[in-house]
């Protein structure tokens, strides 16, 4: 989207009562004899034409009886200048509401064409303002701080600098909006237990292969696999969160780009869709650069690991130090290599700069 200044929109929208003005100086009444005709007091008829109550439908029908024209020109006269009003309102709370334009990733939220890219300025501001409670789909910054502020003490985080909530709630509001256009069937936990094994054979193949069938057998067990790039900031691999209480999904925006991390990530969240679905409030966001101390962490990094690795081969993995060695190993178990080299560099054994990181795989979304 180009950037551009917005033009003015004119605020002369004029008041029913304006109309009702000019008939009455047509037919030389003043505001007495019209109160009389119409059943109104003057006190209320006074207000009606400075716009301080509504014009009714039913004050619509004795203004068709009384001054003429139809009942569906008063209403859309007051329909439209009560619009006009709304938007006046509107315009002023957005003013007062630009300093939270520093609490959220407005440039970055440009540059991914999720708010339109206009430019910074002061006059620029408010509509920027607007233009971001639409995106998060709230009604004021108070109603954002309210439903993500409060969405922020679930965040159930692995990394300490996951602190910058604006740009994590940026980073889950798209996959909410990517969510809402996917059309899934009811969760069915038994469906997904049963795809767990035909998702770990998939880890042999390139993501062009792989994520097709990745996605069909999340969906058809009615969870929402999303893939979204990641918020700078945000420093999220991965989330598992429940939508309405009713529907999973699975956000993952390839931070960290290795198929090692992409793949443990995925079982990660998957686990705490499976193993913690009593507790519908809490968010899973997850990094897979550090170890975590939470509980549900350590059980989701377990259940992920023994997944991948199965216990039975953890043996025959620590001993694991040669490039022929992993290729044989990752054969054996039907496994990527990658996913062998990122285990054992987790585990201690190799380093994180070895020559074996060339059997890992990297990743990219397409945008």
């Amino acid at each position: 989207m180009s950037s551009q200044e917005y033009n003015f929109t004119p605020d002369w929208v004029s008041p029913p009562g304006d109309t009702i003005l000019d008939l009455m100086e047509e037919r030389d009444w003043n505001q007495v004899e019209l109160a009389n005709r119409l059943g109104f007091s003057t006190k209320h008829l006074n207000q009606l034409i400075k716009g301080k109550v509504t014009l009714t439908y039913d004050t619509a029908l004795k203004l068709e009886r009384v001054l003429g024209s139809t009942v569906s020109f008063w209403m859309n006269r007051e329909s439209k200048y009560r619009q006009h009003v709304a938007r006046l309102e509107a315009e002023q709370n957005y003013k007062g509401w630009i300093d939270w334009l520093d609490d959220v990733p407005v440039n970055e939220l440009k540059k991914i064409g999720a708010i339109e890219n206009i430019r910074n300025i002061d006059s620029n501001k408010p509509i920027l303002v607007e233009h971001l409670l639409s995106f998060f789909g709230v009604a004021s910054p108070d109603e954002w701080r309210n439903y993500y502020g409060s969405m922020s003490v679930s965040f159930r985080k692995t990394k300490e600098e996951q602190a910058d909530n604006g740009a994590i709630s940026a980073w889950l509001r798209l996959g909410e909006i990517e969510a809402e256009k996917t059309s899934a069937p009811k969760y069915n936990r038994s469906k997904f237990e049963s795809a767990i094994k035909r998702i770990r054979e998939l880890t042999v193949q390139t993501p062009d292969d792989f994520y097709p069938a990745l996605y069909e057998l999340c969906l058809e067990a009615g969870v929402k696999l999303l893939l979204v790039k990641p918020i700078p900031k945000s420093r999220v691999s991965g989330v598992a969160r429940w939508l309405n209480g009713h529907s999973p999904i699975i956000q993952l925006s390839l931070y960290g780009k290795t198929n090692d991390k992409f793949w443990f990530t995925f079982f990660h969240e998957v686990a705490h869709i499976l193993l913690h679905s009593d507790e519908k409030s809490d968010i899973y966001l997850d990094n897979t650069d550090l170890k975590s101390k939470n509980q549900k962490e350590l059980e989701a990094n377990d259940w992920a690991g023994s997944i991948l690795i199965p216990e039975e081969y953890r043996f025959d993995l620590v001993g694991l130090r040669s490039h022929v060695e992993i290729l044989e190993f990752s054969k054996r178990i039907n496994i990527h290599p990658g996913i062998v080299v990122g285990r054992l560099q987790h585990e201690g054994v190799i380093g994180y700069k070895s020559a074996l990181n060339k059997l890992k795989n990297s990743f990219e979304i397409v945008s």
